[in-house]
C-alpha cells in the first residue's frame, strides 16, 4: 500500500464517529480479551444492513456486542438479529450493549453454543444477512452454512477476510491465512454468489446470493 493509500485508508477507518454505547461495548470487549471490529467495519455493517433491508440476520461470533449494535442500527425496527457465541460471558456483555443501545429484547436472539452445532439447526433460506466473525479455521464450514441459510438476494459478510494483509502475500502460509485465502477464492468462484472484497478494516468479503 502506498503512503497516500495508507493515509486514505487510515482516514476512512477513523472517520466514523461512535457514541458512548459503542465505546462502552469496546471497553467490555477489551476486558474480556475480545478484539472488536474497528470503526470502519462497524460503519460498513450498519450501511449494508440498512441497504439490504434485512428482516432476519445471523451473526457468528457475538463478542461483546460491538458488531451486533452496528448491525441492529442498520436493520429495520421489526428485524431480528440471531447472534451465536460459545462464551456465555460474551453473550452477557452483548445483551448489556444491546439494552444500552435501546434495542428491545425481542429484536435479538442470543444463542450459546458452537456455531458448527447451531447453524445446521437454523432454517434453510430463512435469513437476509449472515455476518461471519468467528473462529477462522471453521470459516469454510460457516460460509457453506451461510449460503444455505440465505434467501435469494441475501447478503453474506465475512470479517477479517484479508487476515491482516497476509492473504495477499503468497509467502504467508500459516494455517488461518491459507484458510482465508481459500474462502476468498471459493466465494469468488461460487456460481450462487456475486462477491467483492472490500479493504475496510482487515478485509470484508461481501457476497449476495443470486
Amino acid at each position: 500500500m502506498s503512503a497516500d493509500k495508507s493515509t486514505s485508508w487510515s482516514y476512512a477507518e477513523d472517520l466514523p464517529a461512535e457514541d458512548e454505547v459503542l465505546l462502552r461495548a469496546r471497553e467490555r470487549s477489551f476486558e474480556l480479551g475480545v478484539t472488536p471490529i474497528g470503526r470502519g467495519v462497524g460503519a460498513v455493517l450498519t450501511v449494508l444492513a440498512a441497504a439490504s433491508k434485512a428482516q432476519t440476520a445471523v451473526e457468528i461470533g457475538t463478542g461483546a456486542g460491538v458488531s451486533g449494535v452496528c448491525l441492529l442500527r442498520g436493520l429495520g425496527p421489526q428485524a431480528v438479529l440471531t447472534t451465536i457465541d460459545v462464551d456465555v460471558e460474551h453473550l452477557k456483555a452483548a445483551r448489556e450493549a444491546f439494552q444500552e443501545a435501546g434495542s428491545p429484547a425481542n429484536r435479538t436472539r442470543t444463542i450459546s453454543g458452537r456455531a458448527g452445532d447451531v447453524l445446521p439447526r437454523l432454517t434453510d433460506a430463512a435469513y437476509d444477512l449472515v455476518f461471519i466473525d468467528g473462529d477462522k479455521p471453521n470459516f469454510p464450514r460457516y460460509v457453506e452454512q451461510a449460503v444455505r441459510l440465505l434467501k435469494t438476494g441475501g447478503l453474506l459478510i465475512v470479517n477479517d477476510a484479508l487476515d491482516k494483509d497476509r492473504v495477499s502475500n503468497p509467502a504467508a502460509r500459516d494455517a488461518t491465512t491459507v484458510v482465508l485465502r481459500q474462502v476468498g477464492k471459493a466465494v469468488r468462484d461460487d456460481d450462487r454468489l456475486a462477491s467483492a472484497m472490500l479493504p475496510t478494516g482487515d478485509g470484508l468479503l461481501v457476497a449476495v446470493k443470486k
